[in-house]
């Protein structure tokens, strides 16, 4: 593959000599004696960790805003200083995504999280006083964290939860292990150096589904926030506790016959294959009207970054990706499509970033959100049958749909009739998440619960005081 090649191992051996870099440092830290804990947010057991926890949040509350707001300042420098290390380890440990993906889903989290501002307090004065709203902390949460985005969501937590004076004790994934541990590690060493207490972030250094039970169970516990699929949300749902979930989706994007066909491919490629299709909001099929379906085709073939299957190689593929009782085969969620390719005997050069193909109305990867840069584009007659059939493979997950058109009526038709927390108009889907798009990040989208794209103030619990006497001043 000449210079693509080339640039390819050079890229591996970076990678990899940063992965061994961290190891060396993770596998020191965990020989060391259990003193270490306390320094370094990681503990043996999940009792442990709360406690740990328990005792960092009442500290942090007796500190100023102006020194919450330092903490917070110093945890975005914190990740923009490691992000090269974090999103190289963050690839190796998960066998997810892509680095360069990685980087740029840091900066977003470091530099687009609310902070302190989110839960400015409100104030009404009228006749008979004043009643004075304040977003309170809720104390400690418990968070489950997903394998997809580990150092992103990690990010994005951790800001807006100790901005809202709480502190926070992750579960990772069993498989995001390595990365979540140096993710807290970066953290909770940014909020000593800025004069924090320790144990505001903290992490089991072995996450289990043990530990996560005990984690949904532990008295000192106030709040669980899970990010990831139905199962794990559900479970965070019966606890009897404050819980905000972030589940699955399945974002179907939509192309009318009126859209910029040109910039509506480009845009399409741009989000389907950012990080290899493992965040929740990417585009996972396409509904396309007849009318230009064949021209998004060729456009998005130009691009140089999309390869068109056959009919007989999607048959292929779609073999490969999916197992003979009809799920997805994770050893290809989040890999590269030359990977993909590769194993159905295609070659492809390194510049291609997704797989392209035509699919039927029933085709299992149409209603699978299968994470991975293998994408079918269905035709439909017209933009009333668009409509309808987006909106079933969305599934009513209410999650995010993206939408190529200048007819204003028909985006209003469509937002309308799917109902998500995210929608997304001609542009690629990331930026319902503020990356190229207006608005603060969130690697928490809670959907099944309704708070949309967390925040700080989506960790707080409201409390209003109420003053019934003379106050104002006109």
């Amino acid at each position: 593959m000449g210079n693509g090649g080339t640039l390819m191992d050079a890229n591996q051996e970076l990678v990899a000599n940063l992965v061994k870099k961290v190891l060396d440092e993770l596998t020191h830290s965990s020989a060391g004696n259990h003193q270490a804990n306390s320094g370094d947010g990681l503990f043996d057991t999940i009792n442990e960790a709360v406690e740990a926890a328990s005792v960092a949040q009442k500290k942090l509350i007796q500190l100023s805003l102006e020194r919450r707001k330092e903490i917070i300042s110093a945890l975005r420098k914190a990740v923009l200083e490691n992000n090269e290390q974090l999103s190289a380890l963050a690839v190796s440990d998960t066998k997810l995504g892509r680095v360069e993906d990685k980087i740029r889903e840091n900066i977003l989290c470091a530099t687009k999280t609310p902070g302190v501002e989110d839960i400015q307090p409100f104030a009404v004065t009228g006749d008979c006083g004043l009643m004075l709203l304040e977003y309170a902390p809720v104390g400690v949460i418990g968070a489950l964290t997903p394998i997809t985005n580990p150092t992103g969501t990690l990010i994005n937590n951790s800001i807006g939860m100790i901005a809202a004076g709480n502190a926070v004790v992750f579960n990772s994934h069993p498989n995001a292990r390595v990365v979540s541990a140096k993710m807290v590690q970066v953290l909770h060493k940014a909020i000593i150096d800025a004069g924090g207490p320790a144990g505001l972030v903290c992490l089991v250094r072995v996450p289990t589904l043990d530990t996560a039970k005990e984690l949904i169970e532990h008295p000192k516990v106030n709040m669980l926030v899970a990010t990831g699929g139905k199962p794990v949300v559900n479970v965070v749902l019966r606890s009897g506790k404050k819980a905000i979930g972030a589940g699955a989706g399945n974002p179907p994007v939509l192309v009318d016959e009126t859209a910029n066909i040109r910039r509506a491919a480009q845009c399409i490629i741009d989000g389907a294959s950012v990080n290899n299709n493992i965040f929740c909001i990417c585009e996972k099929e396409a509904v396309v009207v007849q009318e230009v379906y064949e021209t998004l085709i060729k456009f998005m073939q130009e691009t140089g970054k999309a390869y068109l299957l056959t009919p007989e190689e999607a048959d292929r593929v779609t073999k490969l990706v999916m197992t003979a009782e009809g799920k997805i085969n994770g050893a290809y969620i989040g890999k590269d499509v030359q990977i993909i390719l590769r194993d159905v005997g295609i070659e492809v050069n390194d510049e291609y970033r997704l797989a392209i193909f035509r699919a039927p109305k029933d085709h299992p990867l149409v209603w699978k959100e299968q994470m991975m840069p293998v994408f079918p584009l269905v035709c439909v007659k017209d933009f009333k049958e668009a409509v309808e059939f987006a909106v079933k493979v969305e599934q009513g997950n209410r999650h995010t749909a993206i939408m190529h058109s200048t007819n204003v009526e028909h985006m209003t038709e469509f937002a309308r009739a799917i109902q998500t927390t995210i929608f997304v108009k001609n542009a690629p889907c990331y930026a319902g998440i503020g990356l190229g798009g207006e608005g603060h990040t969130s690697f928490t989208i809670a959907g099944p619960t309704g708070e949309g794209l967390t925040s700080a103030r989506s960790f707080t619990r409201q409390r209003r005081c109420t003053l019934v006497e003379s106050f104002r001043i006109i």
